[in-house]
């Protein structure tokens, strides 16, 4: 990654020097190297700033708080790392943003749980003067910038991939499981409406006949999915919206030795779901890069907290990562990136 430099008056130009080194529009990472500079300048050093993370127990989310942590250390920004313990905890994700401003916090970025029951939360903080940063989730209330995948971009290419993967069974017109990790949220209502675009587009015979919510339980995910297999003996299909879900699909496909006639297309990634694309038990996973979400949410709350325009809305894309890929080295920090409990 290029040096990072802070100056009182180029806060701007920095940002810009990491969004175009982390390689964002391919979904490579974003990463600290070793001539990073250390504790910033006296425009940002010591800025306190709350990063709350959708749960504490997701690999996904431990890489998004080591990237806070990695632009904390390289601005000197003072850091809070917080999350609930699960993605369904709302209230926990509400007092966290409570507790911020109690302690007089100067931006936050937050994952949120919700794309509108954290916004009176979000609204009093703003009225206290904290800039909010929001990531991977957008909500519907008023922030200073949004850092996500375009989950509807990115549903269509698992889509693609899916319709790939039938027409090589010869299975065009296939049955699917949609395995969802959660109801109404919206970067899955937005994943699977692309999903469901992108299968359209060249397998329109092809059909989603059910979806199963797990509430992000993997031991549901897994018990859902045997059921599947057990009850639509064609099934053809698994498409899973986030890393519990793909991870128990693929438990399940490997316990049921399944793979052979079933495909598996998931979102995210986790040594559970890395090591399924190598075993055959998942065939795809759609990458995103959590590091980016933490290492840029800080740049650009600090960004905020000191009187610059962050921008509006930063896309860092998703990559689609195979067996044939899995072990390539340009993807090796996107699949393997540092990781920081909260």
């Amino acid at each position: 990654m290029a040096r990072i430099r802070y100056v009182s008056s180029g806060v701007a130009a920095a940002l810009a020097v990491v969004a175009v080194a982390g390689g964002v529009a391919a979904g490579k990472a974003a990463f600290g190297g070793p001539n990073s500079e250390r504790g910033g300048d006296a425009a940002v050093s010591g800025t306190r700033i709350d990063v709350i993370t959708k749960a504490t127990d997701s690999e996904f989310w431990q890489s998004m708080l080591a990237g806070a942590k990695k632009a904390g250390d390289d601005t000197g920004a003072q850091l809070g790392l917080f999350g609930p313990t699960s993605e369904t905890d709302i209230d926990a994700q509400v007092s966290l943003v409570e507790n911020s401003i109690s302690r007089g916090s100067q931006a936050i970025v937050l994952a949120a749980n919700s794309s509108t029951a954290l916004n009176s939360a979000v609204d009093r903080a703003r009225k206290a003067g904290i800039k909010v940063i929001t990531v991977d989730n957008a909500i519907t209330t008023a922030n200073e910038g949004f850092i996500g995948t375009d989950n509807v971009k990115a549903g269509q290419q698992a889509g693609e991939r899916m319709c790939t993967l039938l027409k090589q069974r010869g299975k065009p017109d296939g049955k699917i499981l949609h395995e969802s990790s959660a109801s109404g949220q919206q970067v899955l209502v937005d994943r699977f409406k692309g999903f469901k675009a992108g299968l359209a587009a060249k397998c329109p015979d092809a059909k989603v006949i059910q979806t199963s919510v797990n509430d992000n339980d993997l031991n549901k995910a897994v018990g859902q999915v045997n059921d599947a297999l057990t009850a639509v003996p064609d099934l053809a299909g698994i498409f899973a919206d986030n890393n519990t879900s793909g991870t128990g699909a693929a438990k399940a496909v490997a316990e049921r030795k399944a793979s052979a006639r079933v495909s598996v297309v998931a979102f995210d990634s986790d040594p559970a779901e890395i090591a399924a694309i190598r075993n055959g038990s998942l065939d795809a996973i759609l990458v995103q890069n959590p590091f980016f979400f933490g290492y840029q949410g800080v740049l650009e709350a600090a960004m905020a907290a000191h009187g610059s325009t962050p921008p509006v809305k930063l896309d860092p894309g998703a990559v689609v990562i195979d067996k044939s890929t899995v072990d390539d080295p340009q993807f090796k920090q996107l699949l393997n990136p540092p990781k920081t409990k909260g």
